[in-house]
């Protein structure tokens, strides 16, 4: 699987919102981590426990689990047996 971030890319970023949250930035910490893309499985289970729209309406960086799941991944219903079925 193939990531839309470099490491590099992700620790620039990460660098810089710790920056503004030590300077008391907390919403600007909090707006520039979730331009780091969240990992597949992670975004899967956050869908799964909070859902979609958690996900949608929080700003989250979905680009790797776009890449990984296609594009509707989202819409889609989630079958673990399909899962099991089809590896």
């Amino acid at each position: 699987m193939s990531q839309t971030m470099t490491l590099n890319e992700k620790l620039t970023i990460s660098n810089k919102a710790c920056v503004l949250l030590n300077s008391g930035y907390r919403e600007g910490y909090s707006r520039l981590t979730r331009t780091i893309p969240i990992p597949p499985y992670l975004a899967k289970i956050m869908k799964e426990k909070m859902g979609p729209e958690f996900l949608t309406k929080g700003g989250y960086n979905l680009s790797d689990a776009e890449a990984a799941f296609g594009h509707d991944w989202l819409s889609k219903q989630y079958c673990p047996l399909s899962e099991m079925l089809n590896p």
